[in-house]
């Protein structure tokens, strides 16, 4: 196991939450308590870290103030054109590359915790403490529909399709809905506390969804119940993600949880692979690299762990100096990002390393 040196970008003045790569050029966008989201130039020619702040500010009485509110969410279009942002200032934003807004989408009564682009580019989601999501046109940032289904705040959301999503609640259920129905196409519940998570498999016939009740649920759309309980952990789980496999490849789920574990899923059998038991305290994070051989993990022991997703085994690790709340690849595979507590970003450069070796 090979310890890691990082770029270590400093510039937020609080604790950064999230993180996430450009999908087609090395910028690495990050949010923070600070109210900023910032863009660092993270390509090979530019040695200093450029980077540019976008300051989320309110309209009070003529003048632009601040928000000081936290960033909660932040995500690129498909061809990295623009970054989305979602706030607990109850707004949503998007950005160009360049630093500028492009616009402010106003409608939810209260913070935003989840906002995501669909694969077209034409439309955002976003979900809040308000209990609704909300189905935007990017194009003109108008709300093209509310859905207020949920009886509790929502905290994630997954495109299923480009006009098809699913939301996630502390109400303990998820809802899958569609653009132009005015109710949810299917509701599933079987969760017995708030649902943290969701995500579609690459495919999109699976959903999986984690939650407080220390349990990961697989769903089809074709059912009513779960078809898969994947029980293991003990305490919550705060988030899952799909390894992006090729079509003949197993499906495979990695899970994050409080318990300070990390657990690999084979999901047609419903059965644990690996548990991942490095970590000492809260795992926030996990990515895997786009090859899918490789899954980073990110904990609030200040730690950043890569390990093999075949065997098990923790191939790379690195300390920082905060808990770590996000870590993210970019699309080439070759570096990892990830945001800490103490208002530090880095960005830890694999390609080189995993060049000298081959």
């Amino acid at each position: 196991m090979e310890i890691l040196e990082a770029r270590v970008l400093r510039g937020h003045e609080n604790e950064v939450f999230i993180c996430a790569w450009n999908p087609s050029r090395e910028l690495l966008a990050s949010g923070s308590g600070d109210s900023t989201a910032r863009i660092w130039d993270m390509s090979d020619a530019n040695t200093n870290s450029n980077q540019l702040v976008l300051r989320h500010c309110i309209q009070k009485g003529g003048a632009e103030l601040p928000s000081n509110k936290d960033i909660t969410s932040l995500d690129w279009n498909c061809d990295g054109s623009l970054l989305a942002t979602g706030s607990y200032d109850g707004y949503a934003r998007i950005w160009k590359t360049d630093g500028r807004l492009a616009s402010t989408l106003e409608q939810h009564k209260g913070p935003i915790f989840a906002l995501k682009w669909n694969k077209c580019g034409n439309y955002i989601l976003s979900a809040g403490e308000d209990k609704t999501t909300i189905i935007w046109d990017a194009s003109t940032g108008q709300c093209t529909q509310q859905f207020a289904f949920h009886f509790g705040p929502v905290l994630d959301i997954c495109w299923q399709t480009n006009e098809t999503f699913a939301s996630c609640s502390v109400d303990q259920t998820i809802l899958v809905c569609r653009l132009g129905v005015n109710k949810p196409i299917k509701t599933f519940n079987g969760h017995t506390d708030e649902v943290n998570a969701i995500k579609w498999c690459p495919q999109g016939q699976l959903l999986a969804s984690c939650s407080d009740d220390m349990t990961i649920k697989i769903w089809r759309m074709d059912g009513d119940s779960y078809c898969h309980d994947l029980r293991g952990h003990s305490k919550a789980i705060y988030t899952i993600v799909w390894s992006p496999n090729g079509p003949n490849a197993k499906l495979i789920l990695a899970s994050a949880s409080f318990d300070s574990t990390v657990r690999l899923w084979n999901v047609e059998q419903g059965s644990c692979i690996h548990t991942l038991s490095r970590h000492t305290e809260p795992v926030y994070s996990v990515a895997f690299s786009p090859d899918g051989e490789y899954l980073a993990s990110a904990s609030f022991d200040k730690c950043v762990h890569i390990w093999s997703k075949q065997t098990g085994q923790l191939v790379h690790s690195y300390k920082g100096t905060g808990g770590i709340f996000e870590v993210c690849w970019n699309s080439k595979g070759t570096k990892v990002g990830a945001s800490a507590s103490d208002g530090s970003v880095f960005v830890l450069d694999l390609g080189s390393i995993w060049s000298q070796k081959f």
